[in-house]
């Protein structure tokens, strides 16, 4: 059966219905167990089409009537694996002792996403020459390292990778989910929340996060994008007082003297690509959620925490870019996780953020354990050598992890 399967490039005007019909068909989940669906609004290369390059790749049946059977995605864009420390640690300049800070060492990285194999048609190979095919692509692009991102448990897509296509396990984020109530939350009257403008947000994250580990190059493209609604900066009230109210004084002057403790986040709204959806649910867990939104709404003062209505078509937003420096960072990326829940009130069902198991800052992220995932597996492979900088760090699928990863939304 495998011989009559050919592997060929997407083709939109063709492919979309039965792509669709083919993708919703492998998400259905055993009986009687609640299942989370996706709708990408008719578009399946919606996950990767804003990335710098991308690819989607189908598995059709020969003969006169063909089937999609199997598909897979994947995009490549250059991010930061390591972080390149000046040897001339003292240098004079102009009378003055400086520490250049580290720089970041760039490679192209490239990224596999939603590998599909029709239920009927499974065991047959038709994944691995998927993947092997979106390889060969990958390193055509001049890819050095491709990883991917499963459920810890999806024992399936763990030991196809793993096991027949030469990938080990890499990083275990963590995805941190929390549900958008019917109640505002109140900001702490100690912190202000600042929206930055786009440059400024583009070059404080170049100069403060571009050794952070998966940083992407295009930043500017991210920020720029429709789908990101902001990035916020939150510091303390008491910084704003004295000598009138403070003002942001640009990366420049920001960093060159930085507050005692502040924090940033920007916001991206997935709603805009696709909107979730959790079937399966009993009629009495239904009843409890549609009580507790109910009670919400005809008591907001008394905030209680109720569940959204995840039982039909649902937007999320993400927070990606959570970083900040001082003994009050956490409590800072806390009110700007308030705020971002504010700006969904009534549009999105959930709030969700991905950061590394050892972040700092993981703390001041509300998140309800029940519609969290404490390891997100992400798989990596080195595909060539020599294709960038990342040559310079050795083999990166090998080196440890850092304390914190940047997670780009584009690739949700």
């Amino acid at each position: 059966m495998e011989e009559g399967i050919m592997v060929r490039e997407y083709d939109e005007e063709r492919d979309r219905l039965r792509a669709e019909a083919m993708e919703r068909m492998c998400e259905v989940g055993p009986s009687g167990e609640m299942s989370l669906f996706t709708d990408h609004f008719g578009d399946p290369v919606s996950r990767v089409r804003r990335s710098p390059a991308f690819l989607m790749l189908v598995a059709e049946t020969s003969g006169p009537v063909k089937e999609i059977v199997g598909l897979i995605r994947g995009s490549v864009k250059s991010v930061t694996c390591g972080k390149a420390i000046p040897r001339n640690i003292g240098a004079v300049t102009a009378g003055k002792h400086e520490n250049p800070l580290p720089s970041p060492i760039y490679t192209k990285v490239a990224y596999i996403l939603g590998l599909r194999v029709s239920p009927f048609y499974r065991r047959m190979g038709i994944g691995l020459r998927l993947v092997r095919r979106l390889e060969e692509w990958f390193k055509v692009q001049g890819a050095e390292y491709a990883y991917m991102a499963t459920d810890k448990d999806n024992e399936a897509s763990i030991r196809l990778f793993t096991g027949r296509c030469g990938y080990s396990k890499f990083r275990t984020p963590a995805i941190l989910v929390n549900p958008v109530f019917a109640h505002r939350l109140p900001i702490p009257r100690r912190i202000r929340i600042l929206r930055l403008p786009v440059a400024d947000a583009e070059s404080l994250y170049r100069c403060h996060f571009s050794t952070t580990e998966f940083f992407p190059r295009d930043i500017d493209a991210i920020l720029s994008n429709p789908l990101s609604l902001g990035t916020f900066l939150a510091v303390p009230v008491a910084a704003t007082c004295g000598g009138g109210e403070w003002k942001w004084p640009g990366t420049e002057g920001f960093l060159a003297a930085p507050l005692e403790s502040w924090a940033v986040v920007s916001v991206w709204n997935c709603g805009g690509v696709f909107r979730l959806e959790v079937r399966g649910a009993s009629r009495v867990r239904r009843g409890l959620a549609w009580a507790t939104r109910a009670a919400d709404r005809a008591l907001p003062w008394l905030r209680i925490p109720s569940v959204p209505d995840i039982f039909r078509p649902f937007g999320a937003l993400f927070l990606y870019g959570i970083g900040g420096e001082g003994p009050e960072a956490a409590a800072m990326v806390a009110a700007l996780c308030r705020h971002s829940h504010n700006m969904g009130k009534g549009t999105a069902g959930v709030v969700a953020a991905e950061v590394a198991v050892c972040e700092p800052l993981r703390r001041g992220i509300p998140h309800w354990r029940r519609l969290s995932f404490a390891e997100d597996l992400w798989c990596a492979k080195r595909l060539a050598e020599g294709y960038g900088d990342g040559g310079a760090v050795g083999d990166w699928t090998k080196s440890p992890p850092g304390k914190s990863i940047f997670v780009d939304p584009r690739e949700l």
